[in-house]
């Protein structure tokens, strides 16, 4: 390690963000990067433990101490290399990932973790910046064909893997656009949309070809494409949303979160609606029923285009402002989390259970509310009502959607009804399919996409070829 005493010599200093008043008034990021120097202080306050806890929290198996070191001693190129061979997108990851690797550090038992997710974001801006960055195109063509339906997270690592090795990748995307959920769910302020184009440009570049605007299931047939390919891999979302079934849902001004948030990204890029009715909340009073990044993101979006106001319901209660580390550490704390958007001028609320919507001419007007206890019930007498204009449901999604696609092929489900695959061989009931991300294992994180699409691509490799040269 470069720094013996550097945890004991340098505080921890994390990325900054623009005042409240000047990032609501854009769609651009508005973190703000530390110094360089700074950062090598900061990588130097990683222990280089002998048990790196760091790595318990990371899905993607980050080798965290060694890129911190490389970090530390102006290596920046070598640590771009070590970040790469584990992470295909560490630049998503660096912006959107809750960071499970922070919790896990041992400096985190005194509340000062190591500001990894930093120091990742930065290495690779600095490469993409200096071109360290290239296509990595295979040496030779297998002469196997590959089609990975969603270009999310899970889609994108897979397809890349795939194609460095060799196989003739083509990926299928419903949207006019790659990208899936990084382009489509997460709004500009949290990751700019460039950064996609980048990187589907370097695997297009490494042989992967792009296929968007084609709804596997709708515009083409699911068994055309098993017939067609030596394998297919499910890398789609889970996209069925968790709904609220109470009177009054018929009411005008109630949506998923994820009918308004995919709009307003494709205003940001000029990207045409196809007629859809927009979904705005300028000059409205906005109540977000969800607590979790969905409904974050609903509420930055929100508080930009201009609402009267905006509040956030949650039914669990609220969490404590700090975990026991003795009873959690190193594993991922329940405990309260502010995101950047809930401090823009959100009111939050807990424990809040939505009993009706009441209208007025057939649009939401309040909604009809009570206190909760912890059985989820309404506790007798805590009745209120809340203006609210509009209405963005951000529950959760139970699993992938089943019409269509996965229906015409028939692949089984688990019980919680994602496509059943385990993790060593991330195969389907029906042979030459196989599936990973959230389309196998649920809403999740991207980080958790990316890592099963690196694994998957692993066993698609290996089912191909019989033996694969891909990490796991």
């Amino acid at each position: 390690m470069g720094k013996v005493t550097g945890f004991l010599e340098f505080e921890r200093n994390d990325r900054h963000y623009e005042p409240v008043e000047q990032r609501i008034r854009h769609w651009r990021e508005f973190v703000l990067p530390l110094p360089e120097a700074e950062t090598r202080q900061q990588a130097a306050r990683c222990m280089n433990c002998g048990i790196p806890y760091c790595h318990t929290g990371c899905p993607v198996n980050n080798q965290i101490p060694d890129w911190n070191d490389l970090v530390y001693t102006g290596a920046w190129e070598e640590a771009s290399r070590n970040l790469h061979s584990t992470n295909n997108f560490p630049e998503f990851t660096g912006r959107v990932c809750p960071a499970p690797c922070e919790a896990s550090c041992t400096l985190n038992i005194r509340d000062d973790p190591v500001t990894i997710k930093t120091i990742e974001c930065a290495i690779v801006d600095r490469a993409f910046e200096q071109g360290w960055v290239k296509p990595e195109p295979p040496s030779g063509k297998t002469g196997k064909t590959v089609a990975v339906v969603g270009s999310g997270p899970a889609g994108l690592a897979c397809a890349q893997q795939l194609a460095r090795v060799g196989h003739n990748v083509h990926v299928f995307e419903k949207h006019a656009k790659p990208g899936g959920l990084l382009r489509y769910g997460i709004p500009d302020f949290k990751m700019e949309k460039h950064l996609v184009d980048r990187r589907t440009a370097q695997m297009e570049a490494e042989g992967v070809h792009f296929h968007c605007g084609v709804h596997v299931g709708v515009d083409l047939s699911a068994a055309e494409l098993v017939a067609r390919y030596d394998a297919v891999v499910l890398a789609g979302g889970a996209e069925k949303a968790r709904d609220l079934p109470i009177p009054g849902r018929d009411l005008k001004g109630i949506y998923f979160a994820m009918d308004f948030l995919p709009q307003q990204n494709r205003r940001v890029a000029n990207e045409p609606q196809d007629g859809v009715a927009p979904i705005l909340a300028t000059g409205k009073h906005v109540v977000v029923i969800g607590g979790g990044d969905t409904g974050s993101d609903g509420i930055g979006t929100s508080i930009r285009q201009g609402a009267l106001s905006v509040t956030n319901f949650e039914i669990m209660p609220k969490p404590p402002a700090k975990e026991n580390k003795g009873l959690t550490w190193p594993d991922w704390p329940l405990k309260l989390r502010t995101s950047s958007s809930h401090e823009e001028g959100a009111e939050r609320d807990f424990a809040v259970l939505t009993l009706e919507f009441i209208g007025e001419a057939g649009s939401v007007k309040r909604l009809r509310c009570a206190r909760c206890d912890s059985s989820f019930k309404p506790i007798p007498g805590s009745e209120f009502e809340l203006k609210a204009d509009l209405v963005l449901l951000a529950m959760g999604f139970v699993h992938p959607v089943h019409e269509g696609m996965l229906r015409e092929l028939g692949v089984a489900l688990d019980q919680r009804g994602n496509v059943k695959a385990d993790t060593n061989h991330y195969a389907s009931s029906v042979r030459k399919v196989f599936a990973a991300g959230d389309m196998r294992r649920g809403q999740s994180l991207v980080v958790w996409a990316i890592r099963e699409g690196r694994q998957a691509a692993h066993a698609v490799d290996e089912f191909l070829m019989g033996a694969s040269t891909l990490p796991r």
